[in-house]
């Protein structure tokens, strides 16, 4: 279903509510108010003096009415709208209340449904006749009864009868305007509802892409942790087992004992190293410093660990306000910043390095920037062996989570990486 379709049947639905309301008004008004004139004119009998002609006659048009408008009642259920049956009803009717209230004037409030039912039992040409007709006997009874007595009584009569008349049209007005605004009101909310129907399925599939995303850069993720312990095992413990077989080489051939054992120490530290290089890779499969600790406080711990290990002067700011983040994004920063951190402790040679976390509208940055001997960027790719293996990683992750890395960098000039990824927070 399309959602003009959608907003015209909720529309419908409340304009139906309302026009339901209309019909029971009108279903039930015609018994109160034959009703009420029937117990006044009970009431007042005495004091108008009500003979027993007319009392046979008022109970003959009170029969009459009431099968009148039962019948009506039934009719209008089947075939509503102006036809000539409503017509006939809306005169006989008019007919039996004209009887009635010259017999006793409290009858006229039978006469008012003329007001209401017009527009429903009378084609557009006899509407406002039939008005006029319902605005006589409620004038005539207002003037004490009908006939009126006089000439005094004449000009009562047709005063009243152009202020009831100014009444109906009046009326008829503002009651058409309430409907137009009821319709409109009905229009609105009908559309609200739509749009609050489009929004929710709007947020639910925006919902599944999440869940979606996030299970494609977990896939993605065990393919870059794959390329990272193989960039690991390449720069690491395949080199350390390089230098201890290199080592053991020159112990079989070593023209001395002490030549024999000092490389046999040789290897021994190698083979420490190497262990060590194994242990921190398994240990990294998962970010384990993230366990207990806040993004900032695990970057700190890494910076510093870092500089404890290398001996470089390294230092950790965060600028903006601090808060949790996604679990994927924080993970990514942290894979980020162990990467630049990496290929700073191979290749850079740096004194000083930096290392910046920033929060700002939208994104979170992280920079990381030495004073090293730096490279040619451009000429990354022309490298041979997996020396660019650790920026392709760190593109790969910021990338899958709708970021990008850049790195500025020159021969002799240092190198500055900085990675810019959605700021997600924590669910």
């Amino acid at each position: 279903m399309t959602r003009g379709a959608g907003v015209e049947r909720t529309a419908e639905e409340a304009v139906a509510a309302i026009e339901e309301r209309r019909l029971a008004f009108h279903r039930w008004a015609p018994y109160v108010l034959f009703g009420v004139g029937f117990v006044l004119c009970v009431v007042t009998s005495g004091l108008i003096g009500t003979d027993r002609v007319e009392w046979y006659v008022i109970g003959v048009l009170t029969a009459a009415g009431l099968v009148l408008q039962l019948w009506w009642t039934r009719r209008e259920r089947t075939r509503p709208g102006p036809s000539a049956a409503g017509v006939f009803c809306y005169w006989t009717r008019w007919a039996i209340a004209f009887v009635l209230a010259m017999i006793n004037p409290f009858y006229s409030f039978y006469a008012g449904i003329g007001y209401f039912d017009a527009d429903r039992l009378l084609p557009r040409p006899l509407q406002w006749p039939g008005l006029l007709a319902s605005a006589v006997i409620i004038a005539g009874a207002q003037a004490g009864g009908f006939p009126p007595d006089g000439w005094p009584g004449w000009s009562v009569f047709v005063g009243l009868l152009v202020v009831n008349l100014v009444l109906v049209f009046v009326t008829g007005r503002l009651q058409g305007q309430e409907e137009e605004r009821a319709h409109a009101q009905a229009r609105i909310i009908g559309e609200l509802e739509e749009a609050n129907t489009a929004l929710q399925l709007a947020m639910d599939e925006n919902a599944q892409l999440h869940t979606q995303l996030l299970v494609q850069a977990r896939e993605a993720g065990v393919a870059d942790e794959r390329r990272r312990l193989a960039a690991e095992i390449h720069d690491t413990i395949a080199q350390g087992l390089t230098g201890i077989i290199a080592q053991l080489q020159v112990v079989a051939n070593a023209p001395t004992l002490e030549v024999a054992r000092e490389h046999l120490d040789r290897a021994s530290g190698l083979a420490r190293h190497s262990l060590g290089e194994a242990r921190r890779s398994v240990h990294n499969l998962s970010p384990a410093a993230l366990a207990d600790a806040t993004l900032p406080e695990a970057l700190k711990k890494t910076v510093a660990e870092w500089a404890g290990r290398t001996g470089v002067r390294a230092e950790f700011t965060v600028t903006g306000t601090a808060e949790p983040l996604h679990d994927e994004i924080e993970a990514s920063l942290l894979r980020i910043a162990e990467e630049a951190l990496s290929n700073a402790a191979r290749h850079a040679h740096a004194t000083r390095l930096g290392v910046t976390l920033s929060f700002m509208a939208g994104e979170v940055t992280l920079d990381v920037r030495d004073d090293g001997r730096g490279f040619d960027p451009i000429a990354l790719p022309a490298r041979t062996g997996t020396a660019g293996f650790g920026l392709d990683g760190m593109r790969a992750r910021a990338e899958r989570l709708a970021g990008d890395v850049t790195i500025e960098s020159e021969p002799g000039g240092g190198t500055a990486i900085s990675a810019r990824v959605p700021l997600v927070r924590h669910d």
